[in-house]
């Protein structure tokens, strides 16, 4: 089956391998179609947009053989003189034909916009949101064209996010919903609807002066930013808050509401001890679940194409398939789970290279259960937990090694994102980092986003290493 992603790196695949798109123009052809929904582009729009301003003469003619060899890549079986069928000729220009299950920012933008009780959706709006691996175009953000549809997007991201809040707080989710909202609303602190599901949960948990004082933080940065005071739909609330008029309604029966929430996770490992060790404490832990086993890589990567599970829980080194080799055929697969790697010793050089995988960290095996809990529940958060115990002695073995597709600098970052970074490439949570500079460990996660996106990568893990290679961090430094 061919599909494209377009909600994190640009990437036409066929039944889950990635195909070759050419370079950067080329690939920006094939996704301006994309963004288009299936309408023609006239070749005179592509050659406008792909060169603003100053189109080469032979604009038309490299257009037409972009066009010839994404036709190759994406029906490869076509013959000669057959007509395609996914890139098409819409006469003045092209189309790209595909079903909306085809395009992950199609079927994105239908979840969103779905109508439904509660419990529908918030199971769409967590389809939705799954869909979604890093910024989306963010390769092609130099055209205006990427930008206004990565805005777009971004917009029913947050809608995404708004819609299943608002499902969750009528299905009586409040107590888990807060954390994010708080993030929310800070992030966003002009978007009503984030302040009035974060004063609603807040309430219906009980905390009605923390649901008050989050009314008056919205107050005064609407105040500071815009010189208004709030909403008349947020003064309602307020005041309904204040006079206790406010009840938490009854949640609906759920059907299989047990099973949501719940992490699965894979857990890959050549020792049986270890497996049954691992599978007793996830049997012990609410909201995490075993999804499958696995003895080696090939069987790893085996159970993530049959389980489909949130988590990886992969050792570093087994027989037939080693943990790195694994790792990075399941981290290149369509909508990849979340890879942890276990390991015995913390100076593995492979290990070194699974961070620069992409893998959401890692834990020693003689780790105590919460560390793997932990390492569990972040990476599933989209997040990574580097342990601390062997972060630096890890890196040191092999500092002063550059990879040509790290980040070549750290130009524009200020010099408390800067601290925030090193303390990052120390190991240190969000909040010990809060903890260490005196900053909210809500501030602190956004300030870590913002790294991310400035530096191009999708995971904290990627962040130490691009502190150690960068030379902002060494070994042993402070």
């Amino acid at each position: 089956m061919l599909t494209f992603t377009a909600l994190g790196p640009f990437q036409a695949w066929a039944d889950g391998a990635p195909l070759d798109l050419g370079g950067q123009r080329q690939r920006a052809v094939l996704a301006r179609l994309l963004v288009a929904g299936g309408r023609a582009v006239p070749v005179n729009t592509l050659i406008d947009e792909l060169w603003p301003g100053s189109p080469p003469a032979q604009a038309l003619s490299t257009i037409q053989g972009y066009v010839s060899r994404l036709r190759r890549a994406l029906e490869p079986g076509r013959a000669p003189r057959e007509e395609a069928g996914v890139l098409v000729s819409a006469p003045p220009g092209y189309a790209l034909r595909a079903r909306t299950d085809q395009v992950d920012a199609w079927h994105f933008e239908s979840l969103v916009k779905s109508d439904g009780g509660p419990a529908q959706v918030w199971a769409a709006m967590e389809t939705a949101l799954g869909l979604w691996r890093g910024p989306a175009l963010a390769e092609f953000e130099e055209l205006s064209w990427a930008a206004t549809e990565a805005g777009r997007l971004e917009e029913l991201r947050l809608i995404a996010v708004e819609r299943r809040a608002d499902a969750g707080l009528a299905l009586g989710r409040a107590t888990s919903l807060v954390a994010d909202l708080e993030a929310h609303a800070t992030a966003y602190p002009l978007r009503e609807e984030a302040w009035r599901l974060l004063a609603l949960a807040l309430y219906r948990m009980g905390r009605q002066g923390d649901a008050l004082a989050a009314l008056r933080r919205a107050r005064a940065v609407w105040r500071d930013e815009l010189g208004l005071d709030l909403s008349a739909g947020l003064r309602r609330l307020e005041g309904d808050m204040l006079a206790q008029r406010l009840e938490e309604p009854a949640p609906p029966p759920v059907p299989g509401a047990a099973d949501r929430g719940v992490l699965r996770v894979l857990v890959a490992d050549d020792q049986a001890l270890v497996r049954a060790g691992l599978r007793a404490m996830l049997a012990s832990e609410d909201g995490v679940a075993l999804a499958g086993e696995a003895a080696n890589g090939e069987e790893a990567i085996a159970g993530v194409r049959d389980t489909r599970p949130d988590v990886v829980l992969l050792d570093i080194q087994m027989p037939r398939l080693d943990g790195l080799a694994a790792a990075r055929r399941i981290l290149a697969g369509e909508r990849p789970p979340k890879v942890v790697m276990m390991t015995t010793f913390g100076s593995d050089e492979n290990l070194y290279a699974a961070l620069r995988a992409g893998v959401s960290g890692f834990v020693l095996k003689t780790s105590p259960p919460e560390q793997f809990l932990a390492a569990i529940r972040a990476a599933a958060a989209g997040d990574a937990l580097i342990d601390p115990a062997v972060t630096t002695r890890l890196i040191s073995a092999f500092a002063g090694r550059t990879d040509p597709d790290s980040p070549p600098a750290l130009a524009g970052l200020s010099d408390e994102r800067l601290d925030v970074l090193k303390l990052v490439a120390r190991g240190l949570t969000n909040r010990q980092i809060g903890q260490t500079l005196s900053l909210p460990e809500e501030e602190v996660s956004l300030m870590v986003k913002s790294l991310l996106e400035h530096l191009g990568l999708f995971d904290r893990a990627q962040l130490v290493m691009a502190a150690y290679e960068s030379g902002l961090v060494t070994p042993g430094g402070k």
